[in-house]
C-alpha cells in the first residue's frame, strides 16, 4: 500500500511538472511588452520610454529577493510613416497589427505597456470591434471618452473624464471671488496633440455631461477667437483653450496686453514651468491654468542624453506597479499550483490600488483610472504663478488655496456673460421702461394692421378645392417632347414621367405619395402659400387633382428635362461651344435667383434641392421644381443632402445652401453627381460625408491646382457653400450677388453686345452639328464593318453577302468535298470527374486552339456539339482537289496540339482524341430564320462520322476515296493501311491509317496500341483518381459526389481482379512517366 501511495505522488509530481512546462508562468521572469510609436516626435515615442522602462526595471530587481523574480520587457514599437496622416490619428491597425504578432507567435507576454495612442488602445479594449484580450493593458494616455470604463485597461495619466468633470464642478463652484458659470467658449486648434484633442473633445462631445450642462460655442480659428475677444457683443467672457502659454500670446495677436473683462483658461497638464519658473508674463494675467500637481520628483527636459517628460516617468512608475504587484501577489497567494499556472495578471490587482513613484503618489480608482488633485494656478499682479484651487477628482471636491489673491480682476473673477452699458444720462430703470413702452406701442400697432389686412386672407388660405378632372387631360407617353441630338432611346420614360394639358399647356403631375386628397388646415394653407408663387426661376404651382390612380400636383412642364438630363447629354449640349463657361455660370445664377426668391417667400426652405429637381424650359432658363408641401412629401436621404440632415432627419436653407453647391459641382465637371476618385459607391459617400473624419470632411472633388483664374472665384464660392459648419455658408443673397457680379464681369471682358453673343453660339452650334454628323457617319460605317465581320465568323462569306443581297440562299450541292470529324476519348467520364465550369474551360481551351489552327487552312468549321468537332472542306467555295490535302493537313496539325495540350484542372492527365476523315458528295444550305445554321447534308457527312467513331486515340483515321485524292496530287502523305474495318450501315471497307507528309518535321505524340487500348478505357478513371490526388483536390472533388455509378464500380471491380502487385505498370503509362507530367504517349 505504501508502494503504490509512493508511485501515485509520484505520478502526480510528473503531471504537474508537464503542466507547468507547457504552460507560461507569470510569476518567473515576468514578460512586459511595450506598444508604443517609434517616431522622432513624440513625446512617448518607444525610443524615449525604452531607457526609462530599463531604469526602472533595475530599481525593482533590487526589491525582488530572486533573481528569477525579475522583470523583462520586450520593445514593440510600431510605425505610421506610410499614412498621410502621421502619428496617433493612423495607429488603429498598426497597434491591432503588432498585438496580433504577438498573441499568434506565443510572445505576449504577462502585461502590456502601452499604447499611448486612443486610437491604438480602443481597437485593443472595446469588447465589441476589439480583441478578446485577457492580459492587463496599462497607459499612459488613452485619454479619450471611448476608453472609459474597460475591464482590462489601466490608465495611469488622468483621462478626459477627469478633465471634464472638473470643469462641470467648477463651472457650478461659487465662492466670494468666483460666480456661478454656465457659458463659455471652446477653442478647438486645427492641430493638437494627443492629450488637448481627447480633453478639448470631451468638452464638445453631445454625450458628455459638460456639454448637457453648460452651454457652449465652439470657435475653430485664430481668427474666431481674436473676432470674439474684440467684440463687445460676445456670448461669454470665458475661453477654454488647450495649449501652452505661447498659444495664449498667439491668441492675442502676439500682444501681452491682459484684458480683466475676459478670463482664459488654460488646460497644460503636462508642463512643470509653472513650478520651476514662477516668473510668469503679462499676457497670461487673465489666464487660470490647470496643470497637474507638484509631485514630480524630476525636471522636464533632456539631460546626459536621457529624455525625461511625464510619459517617461508614468511608464517608469508603470513598472514599478507591475513589480510591487507581483510581489504581492507571490506573498499573498496560497497555492503553489496557481502560481506556477498563472498565464496573465488578473486585472483586479491594478484597481483601488496605491503606490509610489518618479511623479508622486499615485491612486487608481475602481474603473482603473487614475486620481490626482488638479492645481488651478494664476498669475499675480507681479507676474509671478501661484495656486488658487486645488480640484480633488476623487470625490469632485474644490478647495480655495489662495484667501486674498492679488490678481488683475479686481471685484473677482468676471461674469460668463459681458453685462449691457447704459446710456449716458439715463437709468437702467429709464432705459427698460422706454424699450417697454416703445415694444408695446409697436407690436400694437403692427398686430392691429396686420389683423385687418389678412383677415379676408386667412380665410381663404384655409379652403382648398381640387382642379376638376376633366380639365386635366393625359398625353401620350410615346411622344417625345425633347429636342435632343442622341441617337439612343430616350431613357427618361423609365422615369414613368406623367404629362398632360391643362388650360392648352403642357403640365407635369406628381404623385402625392403620403395624401389621399383630404387635406388638414395646415396642408391647406401651405398649399395656397405655394399657389401664390409665382417668379421666373421657379415653376407655377397650379393646383392639385384627385382622380382613379391617387391624388397629383400640377406643375409647369420644363421642355428640355431636368438639369441633370441635360448635363449627361453633351451631344445636344457640347462642351466649350454651346455650354461654356459663361453659361455654366448663368445656369448657376438662375438658380440661386429662384433660391433667393423662395427663401425670402413663405414657403422659406426647400429640403429637396437637387439636379433632377430642377428644369430646363424651351429658352434654356433654368426653374427650381418639386419645392413645397413639406407637410405632404418628405425629404429624402441622398447625395445632395446636408450633413447634419443626414444625421438628423430635418430640412433648413443652408441644407439648401449645401444642396446648391453639389449642384453647382455638377454644372463645373458635368459628371456623376458628388463625383470624386476617391470614391464611387453612393452608399460609402453618404457614410463618409455623415461620419466625418476630424478635420476635413469628406466633399467632391474641386480641383484647385489646375484652375484658371476665372475659375477659381466660383471654386471658393462652392467650397463656402459645402462647409461642414452651416453657420459659415452664405445665404442665397449673398450666392445671387456674387454670381451676378462674376456673370457682369464675364460679359464686359468679352466686350461684345448680346445680339453677337447669340450669333456667336449659333454659329459654334452649327459647326458643333456638322462635326457631330460626320462622327455619327464614321460610327455608322465602323459598326456595319464590325457587324459585317461577325457574320462571316458564323456563316461563310458567300452565304453572308446572298443573304444580305436577297435575303435567300439557295441549297447546293457538292461533287467532291472531304470532311473531318473527331471526339475526345473517355469524355463522359472526364465529365463525371469535372464541374460543369471546369468541363466548358477545358472545351473552350482546346476548340479555341483547334479554331487557330482552322486559320490557317483552307477549310470551313461547320458546328461543335458537345466534344464532337466538325470540319469541311471544298464548300461553299470549290477548290478542286486541295480539299483532301487541307483537311489531311490541318488534322496533322491537330494531332501534334493534342501532344502537347494539358487540361488546367487536371494537369498529367494525357487527352486523346479520335479522328476520322472521309471524301465524297454532299449537299450544303442554309436552315432556319432564328441563329441560321449552314448544314451539311448526305452519305459522306454519316461515313466521315463512322470512320470517326471506329478509329482509335491518336490516330488519323483515313477512308480509301480519300486517299485516292490525295493520292492524284503532288503532295506525298505517309499513311499506312490499317485494313478491313466494317462500318456500320456501309460494311467492309479498306481504311487507312494517316501518318505524316513526306518533307514535313510533325511531332506527332505516339498513339497506344491496339492492344492497351482496352485497358486504358478500363484503367481511365483510376488515373483521372490520381492526378486529383497529386493536386490535393481528391478528397474535395470526391466529397461532390455521393456514389459511383454501377458501372463504374464494376469497372474497378473488373480492374482490382486484373491488377497484380508483382506486375509492372502499363506500357502507356511507362510512356506517360517523365520529370513533369504531359500527355505524350
Amino acid at each position: 500500500m505504501m508502494a503504490f501511495e509512493r508511485w501515485w505522488l509520484l505520478a502526480c509530481f510528473l503531471l504537474l511538472a508537464c503542466r507547468c512546462h507547457e504552460q507560461y508562468s507569470c510569476l518567473k521572469r515576468t514578460v512586459m511588452n511595450v506598444i508604443l510609436l517609434e517616431d522622432d516626435f513624440s513625446p512617448w515615442s518607444i525610443k524615449l520610454v525604452g531607457r526609462g522602462v530599463e531604469r526602472a526595471i533595475a530599481l525593482d530587481s533590487e526589491l525582488n529577493d530572486s533573481e528569477e523574480h525579475n522583470l523583462t520587457f520586450t520593445q514593440n514599437g510600431f510605425e505610421t510613416d506610410l499614412y498621410w496622416r502621421k502619428g496617433c490619428s493612423s495607429s488603429a491597425c498598426e497597434g491591432v497589427q503588432t498585438l496580433k504578432n504577438l498573441t499568434f507567435s506565443g510572445k505576449l507576454g504577462c502585461v502590456l505597456l502601452g499604447p499611448t495612442c486612443t486610437y491604438a488602445t480602443f481597437q485593443m479594449v472595446d469588447l465589441e470591434i476589439g480583441l478578446d484580450l485577457n492580459i492587463p493593458i496599462i497607459s499612459a494616455g488613452s485619454f479619450g471618452l471611448s476608453c472609459d470604463y474597460k475591464a482590462n485597461l489601466t490608465r495611469v495619466l488622468p483621462p478626459a473624464r477627469k478633465v471634464s468633470n472638473f470643469f462641470l464642478e467648477f463651472w457650478h463652484y461659487k465662492d466670494d471671488i468666483k460666480p456661478k458659470w454656465t457659458e463659455t467658449f471652446l477653442y478647438k486648434k486645427e492641430n493638437n496633440t494627443e492629450d488637448c484633442f481627447w480633453y478639448i473633445n470631451a468638452l464638445d462631445a453631445d454625450s458628455a455631461y459638460f456639454a448637457s450642462n453648460v452651454s457652449r460655442t465652439v470657435l475653430r480659428s485664430i481668427s474666431d477667437v481674436r473676432k470674439q475677444i474684440n467684440s463687445k457683443s460676445r456670448k461669454s467672457n470665458l475661453f477654454i483653450v488647450c495649449g501652452t502659454p505661447d498659444d495664449i500670446v498667439e491668441l492675442k495677436s502676439g500682444s501681452t496686453w491682459a484684458d480683466s473683462e475676459t478670463l482664459f483658461l488654460l488646460i497644460d497638464l503636462y508642463n512643470d514651468h509653472y513650478y520651476t519658473n514662477k516668473q510668469s508674463v503679462e499676457a497670461m494675467k487673465n489666464v487660470l491654468v490647470l496643470t497637474m500637481p507638484n509631485t514630480r520628483n524630476y525636471t522636464i527636459g533632456t539631460s546626459d542624453n536621457f529624455t525625461m517628460n511625464d510619459y517617461v516617468a508614468a511608464y517608469h512608475d508603470t513598472v514599478l506597479l507591475v513589480g510591487q504587484v507581483m510581489r504581492n501577489i507571490r506573498n499573498t497567494s496560497g497555492s503553489s499550483y496557481e502560481l506556477m499556472n498563472m498565464e496573465f495578471v488578473n486585472i483586479n490587482h491594478f484597481r483601488e490600488v496605491s503606490f509610489d513613484g518618479l511623479a508622486g503618489h499615485y491612486k487608481i480608482d475602481e474603473y482603473g483610472d487614475r486620481d490626482v488633485n488638479f492645481s488651478v494656478i494664476y498669475t499675480t499682479t507681479d507676474n509671478k504663478y501661484e495656486t488658487l484651487y486645488i480640484f480633488d477628482t476623487t470625490n469632485n471636491g474644490t478647495s480655495r488655496e489662495e484667501k486674498n489673491p492679488s490678481f488683475i480682476w479686481a471685484n473677482g473673477l468676471p461674469e460668463d456673460s459681458p453685462l449691457p452699458s447704459p446710456s449716458p444720462g439715463l437709468k437702467p430703470q429709464d432705459i427698460i421702461m422706454i424699450i417697454l413702452a416703445v415694444t408695446v406701442v409697436v407690436v400694437s400697432c403692427i398686430a392691429f394692421i396686420f389683423y385687418r389686412q389678412n383677415k379676408r386672407n386667412r380665410k381663404m388660405r384655409k379652403r382648398w378645392a381640387h382642379i376638376p378632372s376633366d380639365l386635366i387631360s393625359l398625353l401620350d407617353q410615346n411622344e417625345r417632347s425633347l429636342v435632343s441630338l442622341k441617337i439612343e432611346e430616350d431613357q427618361r420614360k423609365d422615369l414613368k414621367i406623367r404629362r398632360a394639358r391643362y388650360d392648352k399647356k403642357v403640365v407635369i403631375l406628381k404623385e402625392l405619395k403620403h395624401s389621399d386628397g383630404n387635406f388638414n388646415e395646415s396642408q391647406r394653407i401651405e398649399l395656397n402659400s405655394l399657389l401664390q408663387i409665382d417668379y421666373y426661376n421657379l415653376t407655377k404651382f397650379y393646383g392639385t387633382v384627385k382622380c382613379e390612380e391617387g391624388v397629383f400636383g400640377v406643375f409647369e412642364y420644363g421642355e428640355r428635362g431636368s438639369l441633370r438630363y441635360v448635363l449627361n447629354d453633351k451631344i445636344s449640349y457640347p462642351e466649350q461651344t454651346f455650354m461654356d463657361w459663361e453659361f455654366k455660370i448663368s445656369v448657376m445664377y438662375d438658380i440661386a435667383k429662384g433660391m433667393s426668391y423662395l427663401h425670402a417667400s413663405d414657403i422659406q426652405v426647400h429640403g429637396r434641392l437637387k439636379s433632377t429637381n430642377c428644369v430646363v424650359d424651351n429658352r434654356m432658363v433654368v426653374k427650381i421644381t418639386d419645392f413645397g408641401c413639406n407637410t405632404i412629401l418628405y425629404p429624402g436621404r441622398d447625395l445632395w443632402t446636408a450633413p447634419e440632415h443626414l444625421r438628423r432627419q430635418g430640412i433648413s436653407q443652408k441644407g439648401d445652401v449645401y444642396s446648391f453647391a453639389i449642384i453647382a459641382q455638377e454644372i463645373v465637371l458635368r459628371k456623376s453627381t458628388f463625383y470624386t476618385e476617391a470614391c464611387s459607391n453612393r452608399a460609402e459617400k453618404l457614410d463618409r460625408v455623415q461620419y466625418y473624419s476630424i478635420p476635413l470632411c469628406f466633399r467632391p472633388d474641386l480641383n484647385f491646382e489646375t484652375t484658371v483664374e476665372k475659375e477659381l472665384e466660383v471654386f471658393l464660392l462652392i467650397k463656402n457653400c459645402w462647409d461642414e459648419d452651416p453657420e459659415k455658408r452664405p445665404d442665397f443673397k449673398k450666392i445671387e450677388s456674387s454670381l451676378g457680379k462674376i456673370f457682369s464681369a464675364l460679359h464686359n471682358q468679352a466686350n461684345e453686345s448680346y445680339m453677337d453673343n447669340l450669333i456667336r453660339r449659333l454659329q459654334m452650334y452649327s459647326k458643333n452639328l456638322e462635326n457631330l454628323v460626320e462622327e455619327r457617319t464614321a460610327l455608322y460605317k465602323a459598326e456595319r464593318d464590325r457587324a459585317d465581320r461577325l457574320n462571316f465568323m458564323l456563316l461563310p462569306g458567300p452565304v453572308v453577302r446572298s443573304l444580305k443581297e436577297t435575303g435567300v440562299v439557295k441549297p447546293e450541292l457538292f461533287d467532291e468535298v472531304t470532311v473531318y470529324f473527331s471526339d475526345i476519348v473517355g469524355f463522359t467520364t472526364l465529365c463525371y470527374y469535372s464541374t460543369p465550369m471546369e468541363v466548358v474551360d477545358m472545351l473552350n481551351d482546346i476548340y479555341k486552339s483547334f479554331d487557330s489552327i482552322l486559320d490557317h487552312h483552307d477549310v470551313y468549321k461547320v458546328e461543335t456539339i458537345g466534344d464532337a468537332y466538325m470540319v469541311a472542306s471544298g464548300l461553299p467555295r470549290r477548290n478542286g482537289a486541295r480539299h483532301a490535302v487541307d483537311i489531311s493537313r490541318m488534322a496533322l496539325d491537330i494531332v501534334e496540339f493534342m501532344g502537347t495540350f494539358e487540361l488546367r484542372h487536371l494537369p498529367g492527365l494525357p487527352v486523346w482524341i479520335r479522328i476520322g476523315i472521309h471524301s465524297g458528295p454532299c449537299a450544303a444550305g442554309v436552315v432556319g430564320i432564328k441563329m441560321p445554321r449552314y448544314c451539311l447534308f448526305g452519305d459522306t457527312v454519316n461515313t466521315a462520322s463512322r470512320m470517326e467513331s471506329t478509329g482509335h486515340p491518336l490516330r488519323i483515321h483515313v477512308s480509301q476515296p480519300t486517299i485516292n485524292i490525295l493520292r492524284r496530287t503532288n503532295c506525298k502523305f505517309e499513311y499506312e493501311a490499317r485494313g478491313e474495318t466494317y462500318l456500320k450501315g456501309k460494311g467492309t471497307e479498306m481504311t487507312y491509317w494517316l501518318t505524316g507528309e513526306t518533307g514535313k518535321d510533325y511531332n506527332l505524340p505516339t498513339p497506344p496500341t491496339a492492344e492497351n487500348f482496352q485497358r486504358l478505357q478500363q484503367d481511365l478513371a483510376q488515373m483521372i483518381q490520381e492526378c486529383l490526388d497529386k493536386r490535393s483536390l481528391g478528397s474535395e472533388v470526391m466529397m461532390k459526389r455521393k456514389t459511383l455509378s454501377m458501372r463504374q464500380k464494376k469497372m474497378e471491380k473488373e480492374s482490382e481482379q486484373v491488377e497484380d502487385e508483382d506486375q509492372p505498370e502499363p506500357e502507356y503509362l511507362h510512356l506517360a512517366t517523365v520529370n513533369h507530367c504531359t500527355t505524350f504517349l
